[in-house]
């Protein structure tokens, strides 16, 4: 996660020093990323409480929630790829101005890393449903870990959501 804090801080300092360079375009963010800002804390907040389900033994609200936020994580990614094309229409494309590269090539790294985080939930929901419900150290590290990673593109994605409007 420290390689991709810094690497993310690389992306947002060469966007500022590009911005001040000139021939750069103004646009506003269109609305599909608003929703998918609120769909992935929604993602979050559901893999935090399917946590506390799976430690309280209660295995039908884990399980639930945590199907609930795989199914929020994709929803975010189909939000993004949909304000990609919204930017696309309103002339915001990645080989034009810099600003709009900038915007796609930041919130489409991010987005490979939500992938990730998916693949994880996944194999996550996969274990939930193949195995007894039981809660042994290694299955909360497991747990831990995998809301850890979600929870980090989270705070990732509103830290780069809130940098944007203020560029913007």
């Amino acid at each position: 996660m420290a390689s991709i804090i810094m690497m993310f801080g690389a992306f947002t300092s060469a966007y500022i020093v590009r911005e001040a360079s000139g021939n750069w375009l103004e646009f506003s963010i269109p609305q599909q990323f608003y929703i998918s800002t609120l769909v992935i804390i929604l993602s979050s907040l559901c893999a935090h409480f399917a946590y506390t389900s799976f430690l309280k033994g209660n295995a039908q609200m884990y399980r639930t929630l945590l199907v609930l936020a795989l199914v929020l994580g994709i929803v975010f990614l189909v939000f993004q790829v949909i304000g990609w094309y919204a930017l696309s229409d309103k002339g915001i494309y990645l080989n034009g101005n810099p600003s709009g590269s900038f915007f796609y090539l930041i919130s489409g790294v991010h987005a490979a890393h939500v992938i990730g985080g998916i693949a994880a939930l996944f194999v996550g929901v996969m274990q939930s449903f193949a195995q007894p419900h039981f809660v042994s150290e290694k299955r909360k590290l497991r747990f831990q870990l995998m809301n850890s990673y979600w929870h980090f593109v989270d705070i990732l994605w509103i830290y780069l959501f809130i940098f944007f409007l203020l560029k913007s």
